[in-house]
């Protein structure tokens, strides 16, 4: 059991770390428009989605490392309640939302909008704004494959979620010529080559270098896939393919998909390491 003390501490730290990652969609136009524009069903995949992220999340670099799936679902509950609250209180203090004069499902649409980013803000800034000792023989865990790619999911969700309902994405999109596309592409993969590297093959990993390279291009491509995915995803989700052609819905992929390469990549250092 804990100590109240150390209840308090870890939600201090989950407030934190939901205000840290989140405050940009709080203070996003688009995302409060997109409160009483989605449809019901948008909203419980988006519930759906977030959740599963938080249950991957808090598996595989939460604060307890032996926590039982009991308590990592029982986490993943108190994050979201913590969310909404947040969303609410941050949402009534900019004047964005008023008891007395909007509708309901206007409030709630609003709320469950901005609630699922700062849920997930606040599930990160638990387990990695400071944490419990550990001694110095157990700080780097051992994570499967499935689990870096959900570390890389939530990773990319956290930074291009501050920017992926923004009008810039589709007005870049364009706007952008295909050789320029091309180079972003090619950025992208190079930012994210180099966060990989740096976050896993200097810190301990004793391997030939031609299997350092071979393992950073393989693990450059599989991060940008799911940087590509997650930026499809939030797309769809804030209505960016509505009427559109096709090769404008791929930009709009690329273009989102450099900050949500540079979340993927560094989805390792969400890791908990003290």
């Amino acid at each position: 059991m804990k100590s109240i003390t150390d209840s308090l501490k870890e939600y201090a730290r989950g407030i934190t770390g939901g205000l840290l990652f989140s405050l940009p969609l709080l203070y996003t136009m688009e995302v409060w428009w997109l409160g009483f524009s989605l449809q019901p069903y948008h909203l419980l995949i988006y519930i759906a989605v977030t959740f599963l992220l938080l249950l991957g999340y808090n598996n595989y670099a939460g604060v307890h490392e032996d926590a039982t799936w009991k308590e990592v679902i029982i986490d993943s509950v108190e994050e979201i309640g913590i969310g909404v609250i947040l969303s609410i209180i941050v949402l009534w203090l900019l004047g964005r939302i008023d008891f007395s004069e909007m509708r309901i499902d206007e409030i709630m649409g609003k709320t469950i909008v901005e609630t699922m980013t700062v849920a997930i803000g606040v599930s990160v800034g638990t387990a990695q704004l400071g944490g419990e000792e550990t001694n110095g023989d157990n700080n780097d865990r051992n994570i499967s494959g499935s689990g870096q790619a959900v570390l890389a999911l939530c990773g990319s969700v956290i930074i291009a979620g501050n920017v992926a309902p923004t009008e810039e994405i589709p007005m870049i999109a364009m706007e952008i010529d295909p050789l320029r596309l091309l180079m972003l592409v090619i950025v992208s993969l190079l930012l994210g080559a180099v966060i990989l590297f740096f976050s896993n093959f200097t810190k301990g990993h004793k391997l030939p270098s031609g299997k350092i390279a071979l393992a950073v291009m393989f693990e450059t491509f599989t991060v940008y896939i799911i940087a590509l995915g997650s930026s499809a995803f939030m797309l769809w989700f804030f209505g960016r393919f509505n009427d559109i052609h096709f090769t404008t819905g791929l930009s709009q992929v690329i273009v989102l998909g450099l900050p949500a390469v540079l979340g993927a990549s560094a989805g390792r250092l969400l890791i908990k390491q003290q």
